[in-house]
């Protein structure tokens, strides 16, 4: 019998694993593109406009029941607005104030919220190691995040752009919280997941358009092709063809080690945001970043249920 170490070194697992971490860790900084010239809220848009159809096509091509009943329903609205609009609407601001690898670190967090509502409404135990790891984390993000804050003392105050963005990027973890504790109800776990995602996605669309035309006004149509190349990057790489990709990394290696792919995600992000976003790394930060992968790692082993972990990786995805 092979050993789980030898297992994650299959090609048919490892593969997966490093083609969707190294993916997913390049879609924050590929946000940043997509919002220097157009509001965010049409970029968010946008990118699900094209991502839900194709992810449809997946799901049918999956054979996966796409009639959902009116629960199902609901729930998926729900998820859609709190994932694919609100959780994605604060990302793309966020990213306006804070560089794209500071963003996606904070996310890496998500596993403490998650927790902690998964301990409100689902009543999951949360073991020691957790909260040792998640506290280790919290430490070195916050590093992270005062290294920001020195970088532009200008914006450091009460509603200048630092501070904007990190509370920013805290109500999109929220908003992803939320919708993966919801969906680990008994209601969501009877609806195949890429169906789920693909009705979700659609809600959360049409969130996405009302929100745009209101604070935005009518869709901007951009002229340069380097901005609907990363729409879709972000919709069929970043959004469709991973997702197949990670869940079947779930089934192969469970949920507990798959959660592990937000080290690599996290990782890639900083170096893409290192290459060029021109982030200065110091001792500050360079220990925050130890902390945090040392917290995250920690706070992974000690493993929770897979309804809300699945999610919980997923959702470092953007």
């Amino acid at each position: 019998m092979s050993s789980p170490q030898s297992g994650m070194l299959r090609p048919r697992v490892i593969l997966p694993f490093i083609i969707t971490g190294t993916i997913w860790g390049s879609t924050w900084l590929v946000i940043t593109g997509q919002i220097a010239d157009v509001p965010a809220a049409w970029s968010v848009f946008y990118r699900f406009a094209l991502a839900t159809p194709a992810l449809f096509l997946v799901a049918a091509l999956m054979k996966r029941r796409l009639r959902l009943t009116r629960p199902e329903h609901l729930l998926a609205a729900v998820v859609g607005i709190f994932q694919f609009s609100g959780n994605f609407l604060f990302v793309y601001h966020a990213e306006l104030y804070v560089t794209s690898g500071i963003v996606a670190m904070m996310f890496g967090l998500l596993m403490v919220p998650n927790a902690l509502f998964a301990r409100v409404f689902l009543g999951e135990k949360v073991k020691g190691g957790f909260v040792l790891g998640s506290a280790i984390a919290i430490i070195g993000v916050s590093f992270l995040l005062i290294h920001e804050w020195r970088a532009n003392p200008e914006a450091g105050v009460i509603g200048g752009n630092v501070v904007l963005g990190i509370v920013l990027a805290m109500l999109g973890i929220l908003a992803a919280s939320i919708a993966n504790v919801v969906q680990a109800n008994p209601t969501g776990r009877a609806v195949p997941m890429v169906s789920l995602l693909a009705w979700a996605m659609l809600y959360g669309t049409l969130a996405d358009l009302g929100f745009a035309w209101l604070t935005a006004g009518p869709p901007p149509v951009p002229s340069a092709p380097s901005y609907w190349a990363g729409i879709v990057y972000l919709a069929l790489i970043g959004s469709v063809v991973t997702f197949p990709l990670h869940y079947n990394l779930v089934r192969e290696i469970g949920a507990g080690r798959t959660a592990y792919n937000s080290i690599l995600t996290i990782s890639v992000a900083m170096l893409l945001s290192t290459l060029f976003e021109d982030y200065r790394w110091t001792w500050l930060t360079g220990g925050g970043m130890v902390l945090a992968v040392v917290g995250m790692v920690l706070a992974l082993t000690a493993r929770r249920q897979k309804a809300v972990q699945v999610q919980q990786s997923a959702s470092l995805r953007h």
